[in-house]
């Protein structure tokens, strides 16, 4: 979730009813298109997940809302760290409790990251741990238990780290590391992302596949009087549109989805509107992915041809400018972007020349992979086009959302893929967030998110070293070392980073939250912050 200069006009969206004070009680209705894949927050790695996966679960540390500071959570405070910066010591609050009744405890801790690192969960969070002492040892099956992380008694939790790594908090704070207990997950098994059980606001009471989600009010929650609706129903399979018109009729309080292109233009001139919507520029990047281990793909000048034959202009315009043009992988608003980075200019005769010199004169064909929901088909015949008047033939595979995922994290099956709604978007504010989870080596695996399944294990090497830059005074050549990174992955062309998302959300009359809580930097929608009007 990013951040940019239209927030002022965002900001002016707010005033009136959306400040007006929380009343406890009510409940709510958010729309989706496409139904969610899992709740289980080892696995539940999309925008549509995560918010949900925080309405049940809890992490040690977690964000101010509507900002990227840090604060405790289930810790009592933020943790003490070693003079070398590699060991971090977390005190418990005493007396939470699990959904079940069960007390959390530190052990709770140790086996909800020890589960994350195990090669059986397949969690596309592992990479984001491996720098935990003995975590690789326990990955590569030499060891039982992972020796970096420590539970000496029920209140004190302990992780030593190989090296220091300057965005550790940040990764103790995201949704892989909310707490799970072990009795819940071997009971259920694989159905536990379908029957979740943690210690947050909400728990989930019923989920009819295809139909809805219902989260209800967790009586024994510990935290700030949280939260402050009785119920929150999450209704999927809703057409955009279909959802956009409940809402106008007070059926629907919020759209999941954002608001569908065929009324964005009606809703944002239409002064009636002007206090439901709210707009931020997102900390994200949409992108085509492209496979370098599939065929005339893994030549680097047919990549850059790719990028080269991509008119980005053309798609803003058919998301009538809700973004803004990307030139290199990282948002402007992310640490770390370099605004001398040019990326590549539209030139189709020199795509054509590229491909050309790469032996394939006259192209070759090949599969574009994108999520059926509106607008995505058609950026991604906008892509065909484009990709058609250089040569190469690609014919569109349209999917719900998860198919894309699976196929697109599958070696070998997927050599285009338009990001759409699961465009990069930052898990917390540090460019590295950008480089481990989706374009380094550890990512490049089977279920992971380094679509281009591109290794370069000399860039790793630059990356830890980056990470390890702790000390006062290094921050800024942290930063320029990354700058430097993603200027290297540029060159090697992995995606066609097209744009920054301008994301609009549109709520009902009813619903109270503003920016803070709707467009969350970190978690999108802050669930157990909103309420409606008495």
């Amino acid at each position: 979730m990013k951040r940019i200069p239209m927030l002022t006009a965002a900001l002016t969206l707010l005033l009136g009813s959306a400040l007006a004070a929380p009343a406890r009680g009510g409940s709510m209705v958010v729309s989706y298109k496409d139904d969610v894949t899992t709740l289980d927050p080892a696995i539940g790695y999309d925008w549509q997940n995560w918010p949900l996966e925080k309405m049940v679960f809890d992490g040690l540390l977690d964000y101010q809302v509507g900002t990227t500071k840090l604060e405790p959570r289930l810790a009592t405070s933020m943790p003490k760290v070693s003079a070398d910066g590699r060991t971090y010591t977390f005190t418990l609050r005493p007396g939470i409790k699990f959904q079940n009744g069960r007390e959390l405890v530190a052990s709770d801790v140790v086996y909800t990251l020890t589960r994350v690192l195990d090669p059986k969960t397949k969690s596309p969070g592992q990479g984001f741990y491996v720098g935990i002492s003995g975590a690789q040892a326990f990955i590569d099956g030499k060891a039982k238990t992972v020796s970096g992380l420590k539970a000496p008694n029920k209140s004190t939790f302990s992780v030593t780290l190989d090296a220091p790594n300057a965005a550790f908090l940040n990764v103790m704070a995201m949704n892989f590391a909310f707490i799970v207990p072990k009795e819940e997950v071997a009971k259920a098994g694989a159905d536990f992302g379908h029957k979740p059980v943690g210690t947050g606001p909400f728990r989930l009471t019923s989920w009819p596949s295809g139909q809805q989600l219902v989260f209800e009010r967790n009586p024994g929650y510990f935290y700030q009087n949280l939260p402050y609706l009785d119920r929150v129903t999450v209704k999927v399979g809703l057409d955009p549109s279909v959802a956009f018109l409940s809402l106008t009729r007070g059926e629907v309080d919020l759209l999941g989805d954002g608001i569908p292109p065929a009324q964005f233009l009606q809703v944002v001139h239409d002064p009636r509107y002007k206090a439901n919507v709210l707009q931020r520029t997102n900390v994200n990047t949409s992108y085509l992915s492209l496979n370098s281990g599939v065929g005339p793909l893994k030549d680097v000048r047919v990549r850059q041809a790719i990028n080269m034959a991509i008119n980005k202009t053309k798609v803003i315009r058919i998301i009538n400018g809700r973004g803004v043009e990307a030139k290199t992988y990282l948002p402007p608003l992310m640490p770390g972007y370099d605004p001398a980075e040019t990326g590549y200019k539209y030139d189709p005769a020199g795509a054509k020349a590229l491909l050309k010199a790469a032996g394939f004169p006259n192209g070759f064909e090949t599969t574009l992979y994108t999520n059926s929901t509106d607008p995505n088909p058609r950026i991604a015949q906008s892509l065909q086009q484009d990709l058609a008047a250089v040569g190469i033939r690609a014919s569109i595979k349209s999917q719900a959302q998860s198919t894309v995922v699976e196929a697109a994290g599958t070696p070998n099956i997927a050599p285009l893929v338009w990001s759409g709604g699961m465009a990069w978007t930052q898990d917390y504010p540090d460019p590295s967030d950008f480089y481990w989870p989706i374009l380094s080596c550890r990512s490049a695996v089977t279920g992971g998110w380094n679509w281009p399944f591109y290794c370069n294990k000399a860039l790793d090497a630059r990356a830890e070293k980056a990470d390890q830059m702790v000390k006062p005074g290094q921050q800024a050549a942290r930063l320029k070392e990354y700058a430097s990174i993603f200027s290297a992955l540029n060159k090697q062309a992995l995606w066609v980073p097209v744009f920054h998302e301008v994301r609009y959300m549109m709520r009902s009359d009813r619903l109270v939250g503003g920016l803070p809580e709707l467009e969350d930097p970190i978690h999108n929608i802050v669930y157990e912050r909103l309420s409606v009007k008495k």
